[in-house]
């Protein structure tokens, strides 16, 4: 999947699943240092990329990658991946120099228009101390508040959990988006996970 997203500062492409071969040939932006230096972010995204599950979506200016969208299944000690039909939207960043363009949006519009994700529950935990604050100019609330209409705009909702480390800040959320084949026994294996640690009476 290929498509232009025509901005202030030029035409970007916004593509995926982009291969390992593909992403090694392109170089980061300096400007994406969210996670980790660009460097190793690069590494990262090689890595998913070579993932059997693993998808990487760009956001490119000719050679450089100036945004990404990774999905990979969730870490083999977490709870969500005792859920045979469950992916995580492991992150999202754009360049601070290329903020405020509609990148972010795009690249999650192009993403679900891939019908695999029709078969998956797809969750990203969003945690306030990866936001970028400082750049945004938007307190933690109002970048929550813009988060949810972010992944809001291809189906996710806030749901509760009592996951400890969602549990650890009031602005810290879960989003789920249910793909439009996912059985009502998956779903509902997805509801039990959500709480894990509720009191027994």
């Amino acid at each position: 999947m290929t498509k232009q997203l025509t901005t202030d500062k030029g035409t970007v492409i916004i593509e995926g699943p982009v291969s390992q071969i593909n992403l090694e040939s392109l170089e980061m932006d300096e400007g994406l240092g969210n996670f980790r230096s660009p460097v190793r972010q690069k590494e990262a995204l090689v890595h998913i990329a070579g993932l059997p599950e693993g998808m990487v979506y760009t956001a490119r200016m000719e050679q450089a990658i100036v945004g990404y969208l990774l999905f990979h299944f969730p870490n083999e000690f977490s709870r969500w991946n005792r859920h045979p039909r469950l992916m995580e939207l492991g992150a999202i960043e754009i360049s601070r120099g290329w903020q405020k363009r509609g990148l972010a949006k795009a690249l999650l519009g192009a993403a679900f228009t891939n019908q695999v994700f029709e078969e998956f529950i797809v969750i990203t935990t969003e945690f306030h101390w990866h936001w970028d604050l400082k750049n945004s100019g938007l307190n933690v609330w109002e970048y929550r508040d813009m988060l949810k209409r972010l992944f809001g705009s291809v189906g996710f909702k806030r749901r509760h959990t009592d996951d400890p480390e969602i549990l650890e800040h009031q602005a810290n959320m879960l989003m789920v988006r249910v793909g439009n084949n996912v059985s009502k026994n998956h779903s509902d294996m997805f509801v039990n996970l959500t709480y894990q640690h509720s009191i027994l009476m």
